[in-house]
């Protein structure tokens, strides 16, 4: 099995292709198949029904849309921090709650989220990582892309961002995971605020909530996706209109906009003020979205969002939220709630749930998407995807990924119980990843955009120190909560290691078995076979040589079709692979031919449509005469590849439990031959 051809003038390797082996097959230079991820984690809050916008937007109406558009789904995450993240700091730092230490310490945890917001968001996100895009994508995986286009004759040094990322992926699925947890049971907590004896129903009504929003993935977001936006837009505007009539109450709650009051509250809180961090860290979470989301709407919009709209909205709440606390110190109990105390306090509970339902949607969404792309190209077995809008390829429904989140957000609200107890478990997984983005930003820094190293390193070290000091700070919590997604992390990164090593040991087994096509042509010229009518189509992950499944199929058959397609189909390192470009027709000898077809990460291969496609290049099929010929292969973990044994067997479990390749590439299941093969790693 040759290597995939080159896609492009990057030198960017072609991406996973379609096979006659346990999944899409991958090249023998591991490394080199990373390339190919580009923006796998492009979807962290990715809404699958939008398109990309890799242009800029036409028109001011374009633009404005785009905007909306991305208050609902790339803020959702951030936007519902205020639900929680004052409250947090504030539990935290004053464990007596005496009158007097919460306002104390009230500028200090304020401006500690000020400058958080300003420093990482607007600063770290919004000018420095929007501009490390990949062909008008983002995410982790889309940085390390960048970085390996610079270092691609260096293994070692191209492992390092692309395990990095890798496991940057893992940590997204584990706070996927928490997201809607938190967001729910914050969210319902307020009907406790307007009656204690609702406390009882706070933990049967988050659960119900998150039963429904799971359920009905099935029908597809479309129609609630519409309306994200303008809801995103209220909820925004609300929270900022609560905080006002308190800032103007208590006007010295501004003075926190000054940083000596964070530096000086840390200098006289010392260890306590240190892990006081943990729960500022909060007031950032989702911030990756707005890097990750770059794809759906561009930089321009997601910029004039969030300092239009989100920064506004979040600043007024949290200065109001200081206020409350410079009013009733110790009292407060929910500070978020208690700005809007009376009347106005059942519907802000309402738009608050409807808030985090879309920014749990969101997350569902993202994790239907990324799971999609590491399947294509290659870290993750075949999964059961299912198209649930005609008009836009990437609304997609994964119902494996759909009940394992169901399952795992209820049992996460069950066991922790409080949205203070699962703020513990959040912050490590968010200030892991901010770490990892840090890291991969000075790479491209250096590697991409030619900075000097001591320009890197200026922007660099003041990140990963606050990088650093955030992680460090949640490092104390996990014991309380935070091993869940570092455990969910570094599951998601064995299987998706194991899936891509496996892929390679399997690809090098297989290839050993092919001959060259002159070589095979040959012997069907010097020694004819009987030929039959129709067309069979043998899917193959290599470009070149006979694959194994053809000749197993001539070895016990001892016959041909008059008319042979070897099939390959490649993964783009793009989100839509388009035009001519994409499909070529090469015709061998004796009624073989060979066909290529590249895809982009987003899309689903559509066998017979590709076919279909080839009759404009002069090859003609019938699909009611059209054979598709797979391999079935019997993983042993006998061999002696050298991968570990629980690796072998965690490879031969995925490749057992995929999905058919038949339903993957959309082949008709009556005209589907398996020829079975025994292959041991």
């Amino acid at each position: 099995m040759s290597d995939p051809p080159e896609t492009d003038g990057t030198g960017e390797t072609g991406g996973a292709s379609a096979t006659d082996d346990a999944g899409p097959s991958t090249p023998h230079d591991a490394e080199a198949a990373a390339v190919r991820a580009g923006a796998t984690n492009s979807s962290h809050a990715g809404h699958a029904g939008h398109a990309h916008h890799h242009k800029g937007p036409q028109s001011k109406k374009e633009l404005a849309w785009l905007s909306l558009g991305a208050l609902g789904v790339v803020y959702g995450d951030i936007g519902t921090s205020p639900l929680y993240a004052m409250r947090e700091c504030f539990g935290m730092a004053n464990p007596h709650r005496t009158d007097a230490a919460v306002a104390g310490n009230v500028l200090g945890v304020l401006s500690l989220l000020f400058w958080s917001l300003l420093i990482v968001v607007c600063v770290k996100y919004l000018v420095f990582v929007l501009r490390a895009d990949n062909k008008g994508e983002g995410g982790t995986m889309s940085l390390a892309a960048l970085v390996q286009q610079k270092l691609k004759g260096n293994k070692g040094r191209i492992a390092v961002p692309i395990l990095l990322a890798l496991f940057g992926t893992g940590l997204l699925y584990g706070e996927g995971l928490i997201t809607p947890a938190i967001s729910v049971l914050s969210a319902v907590e307020g009907l406790s605020e307007q009656n204690e004896k609702f406390s009882k129903l706070v933990i049967p009504i988050s659960v119900g909530i998150l039963v429904g929003l799971f359920w009905v993935q099935r029908w597809g977001t479309g129609k609630i996706g519409s309306v994200f936006g303008w809801v995103m837009l209220v909820w925004f505007i609300a929270i900022g209109i609560a905080g006002i009539p308190w800032i103007f109450r208590h006007p010295e709650v501004l003075q926190a906009m000054s940083p000596h009051h964070a530096a000086s509250f840390l200098l006289h809180h010392g260890t306590d003020g240190f892990l006081l961090l943990g729960s500022v860290v909060l007031c950032v979470t989702g911030c990756e979205a707005l890097y990750a989301d770059m794809g759906h709407y561009g930089k321009t919009p997601i910029r004039i969002a969030w300092s239009t709209i989100v920064f506004p909205g979040l600043l007024l709440n949290y200065f109001g939220q200081g206020a409350l606390y410079l009013d009733q110190g110790a009292k407060v109990t929910s500070p978020f709630y208690g700005l809007v105390e009376g009347p106005m306090l059942i519907p802000m509970v309402i738009l608050a749930t409807m808030a985090a339902i879309i920014a749990s949607q969101a997350l569902i969404s993202g994790a239907f998407s990324l799971t999609n792309q590491a399947v294509q190209l290659g870290y993750l077995p075949r999964v059961t995807v299912i198209h649930t809008s005609e008009k836009h390829e990437g609304q997609i429904y994964i119902p494996e990924v759909n009940y394992v989140f169901m399952i795992s957000c209820v049992a996460l609200v069950l066991a922790f119980k409080t949205s203070s107890n699962l703020a513990a478990a959040y912050g490590i997984a968010v200030t892991g990843l901010m770490m990892i983005t840090s890291y991969l930003i000075f790479l491209v820094c250096r590697r991409n955009w030619g900075w000097s190293l001591g320009a890197s390193l200026a922007l660099y070290i003041p990140l990963v120190i606050i990088d650093g000091l955030f992680f460090s700070s949640n490092v104390v919590k996990i014991a309380a909560g935070g091993w869940f997604p570092l455990v969910v992390g570094l599951g998601v990164f064995a299987i998706m290691t194991t899936w891509w090593r496996g892929r390679v040991e399997l690809s090098k087994t297989m290839e050993m078995g092919t001959i060259p096509d002159d070589l095979f042509l040959a012997d069907i010229a010097e020694a004819p076979l009987p030929r039959v009518s129709g067309t069979a189509v043998f899917m193959t992950s290599g470009t070149d040589g006979i694959p194994n499944v053809l000749l197993h199929h001539v070895k016990h058959n001892k016959v041909l079709h008059k008319q042979v397609i070897l099939l390959s189909i490649v993964t783009e390192n793009i989100p839509f692979a388009i035009g001519s470009s994409s499909l070529t027709v090469r015709e061998l000898e004796h009624g073989f031919y060979r066909v290529l077809a590249r895809v982009g990460f987003m899309q689903q291969p559509h066998v017979p449509k590709i076919l279909a496609r080839c009759q404009k290049l002069g090859l003609v099929t019938n699909g009611s005469d059209t054979t598709y010929y797979l391999g079935r292969q019997t993983l042993l973990t006998t061999g002696k590849s050298k991968v570990a044994h629980w690796r072998k067997m965690l490879f031969s479990f995925l490749a057992r439990n995929s999905r058919p390749p038949s339903a993957f590439f959309a082949l008709p299941p009556n005209r589907v031959v398996e020829l079975g093969l025994q292959i041991e790693l």
